[in-house]
């Protein structure tokens, strides 16, 4: 008896591409429906039969674990691609907007894995460390950049993720970054201290040529304004003097008295 031996790769060429099919159907209707999906419904839309579903994924839970380390490995790979951009800071924000905009079909297998109900997480585990080391060293290349505040670490930049993927879920699917997102990562830029922003503000407000001058309490004269000293509040003596006379209930006398 004569055996083919190109029998093999095929079969196995057309595993590969079926289990494919599956985890790119999976990872639509995950996105849609949410981890309710049914199997049968997967199989329908990867276009195989439910037993070609079954062999290569037993469990639905072998499924999701499939489909999230897919994801996971598909932005650690994105992340060490990035490493090698030319501007790390603008790689690092970019890799941050993929992230937030991607990920919220997906939440709801995100709430899964973190849950605390036995999911086996041993791949997902070693798949989620690659993407961590890839954040933290584009992280690290953006802060040497002085693109990103020195004092964010990669577990901050998780939890930035968290929120903002909450937020930008009420999004659609093509919509850019929420506001609120984009006031997030903004925060993580470095910038001045605020001391220093306020004491711009400060001297810009009394540089403002269009602000309404001050003028004396008495004669309702235009005061000069000083430069050093405190500000004068009376336009000269005489005012002064009349002022301090009303305070004190007397009327300047008059020449016929």
């Amino acid at each position: 008896m004569t055996v083919d031996n190109r029998a093999e790769p095929a079969i196995r060429s057309d595993a590969r591409r079926n289990r494919a099919l599956i985890l790119a159907a999976a990872q639509r209707a995950l996105a849609e429906r949410g981890t309710t999906v049914s199997l049968a419904e997967v199989a329908r839309r990867a276009g195989v039969g439910a037993g070609t579903v079954h062999r290569h994924f037993p469990t639905k839970t072998d499924l999701l674990e499939a489909v999230m380390q897919q994801r996971v490995d598909r932005l650690a790979a994105l992340a060490a691609e990035h490493l090698t951009d030319p501007d790390p800071g603008e790689a690092f924000f970019a890799l941050c907007a993929h992230v937030i905009v991607t990920t919220p079909g997906n939440k709801d297998l995100c709430d899964l894995v973190q849950s605390d109900d036995g999911w086996p997480r041993a791949l997902l585990r070693g798949t989620g460390d690659r993407f961590h080391r890839a954040l933290g060293a584009l992280l690290v290349s953006a802060q040497r950049q002085g693109a990103v505040r020195s004092d964010v670490v990669v577990t901050d930049v998780l939890d930035i993720f968290t929120g903002c993927v909450a937020i930008q879920r009420h999004r659609r699917a093509e919509d850019p970054l929420a506001p609120a997102v984009v006031l997030v990562l903004d925060a993580l830029r470095t910038r001045p201290p605020l001391v220093t922003e306020l004491a711009k503000i400060d001297r810009n407000e009394t540089r403002d040529g269009d602000e309404t001058p001050p003028v004396c309490p008495v004669c309702g004269g235009r005061l000069d304004r000083s430069t050093t000293g405190r500000p004068a509040r009376y336009c000269s003596a005489a005012c002064r003097q009349k002022a301090h006379r009303r305070r004190n209930g007397r009327r300047p006398l008059t020449a016929g008295r």
